[in-house]
């Protein structure tokens, strides 16, 4: 068993009636402290790691379950570990009642790359950090040939936006390992500038350059990366857009409709296309980039990950 796996400490699972809908069983130590996690059982080679991110709902066990099927169904169960991590907000710790040494953030602040409230300040993309850099470890993981970062809906706005700002990690590339991010549906992305696909009024709009949906307004993790070195970065990462064709009404409640994100498109298909379009746009020389279109699903979290498509961009 992996050093880090031997960490986690199990706890009960409750549902409550508000709030989130249960509590990952599962804590890996970070510095700064207690991640709540989910993690599927342990293959004895593991040669690929699938960490899924949960959207707003912040229901990691049932993207873990998700992934974990998926995982089945390609054929790949024997050599995919799953790990999901939970950002949980303050009013997860209050209802359940939680140690103060389990980290913790404002709202959706997490979703941005905000810093936990407590126990300690901790920007949530530093806790994928961690987790891709403990991947990474030869000692802890000494088989592991990729790490495959996926997030539906929110939890795609979080990977997406990870995958803008992260610098690279030293040893991913010294130990051959690969990571791959794949943003699924979600509802808006972050532009390099001020161009936008659909008009609006600015006077109107003020945000709309503003961070998560531009460049402006940089959050700490940033660490002083300027917008052109962050597009330089970014469009040479490896980053699969995987988008259902039926993702397309602009009511769906869930969809984000304040200006900044309408200025990107109608819908969440939509929005997806022109957001790779502008990046091919900037970019005639190429990017280490595509588009996936999934047939028949709309904002499906299960149904993106177990559809054909899913399987091959996560598995191949």
């Amino acid at each position: 068993m992996h050093k880090w796996l031997l960490a986690l400490l199990i706890v009960g699972s409750t549902a409550h009636a508000a709030g989130v809908d249960a509590i990952s069983p599962g804590r890996l130590q970070l510095k700064a402290g207690e991640m709540a996690v989910g993690i599927g059982p342990a293959p004895e080679k593991i040669e690929r790691v699938l960490i899924v991110v949960h959207g707003r709902l912040r229901n990691s066990e049932t993207y873990r379950k998700s992934a974990e099927s998926a995982a089945e169904l390609a054929g790949q169960s024997a050599h995919t570990l799953v790990i999901a991590p939970q950002f949980l907000n303050e009013s997860d710790v209050a209802l359940y009642s939680l140690p103060a040494t389990v980290l913790r953030w404002q709202g959706d602040e997490w979703m941005g790359g905000g810093l936990s409230t407590g126990p300690n300040p901790l920007s949530s993309y530093a806790a994928l950090d961690e987790i891709v850099a403990r991947i990474s470890d030869r000692k802890q993981f000494p088989d592991v040939k990729q790490i495959v970062m996926f997030g539906h809906s929110g939890g795609g706005q979080v990977v997406q936006r990870y995958a803008l700002l992260a610098k690279d990690q030293p040893a991913l590339k010294a130990n051959g390992i690969r990571l791959r991010y794949v943003v699924a549906n979600p509802s808006s992305y972050a532009y390099f500038n001020e161009q936008r696909p659909v008009a609006f009024d600015h006077a109107k709009c003020v945000g709309f350059n503003r961070w998560k949906y531009g460049m402006a307004d940089l959050p700490v993790y940033a660490g002083g990366q300027t917008p052109l070195q962050l597009e330089s970065s970014y469009v040479k990462r490896e980053v699969i857009y995987l988008l259902g064709q039926q993702d397309i009404d602009p009511q769906h409640p869930a969809l984000d409709k304040g200006c900044e994100a309408e200025a990107q498109g109608a819908y969440r298909l939509e929005r997806g296309k022109f957001y790779f379009g502008y990046l091919l746009r900037r970019h005639p020389e190429g990017v280490n980039q595509r588009l996936v279109e999934v047939p028949g699903v709309g904002h499906e979290g299960d149904g993106m990950l177990t559809s054909a498509e899913g399987q091959k961009v996560l598995f191949y």
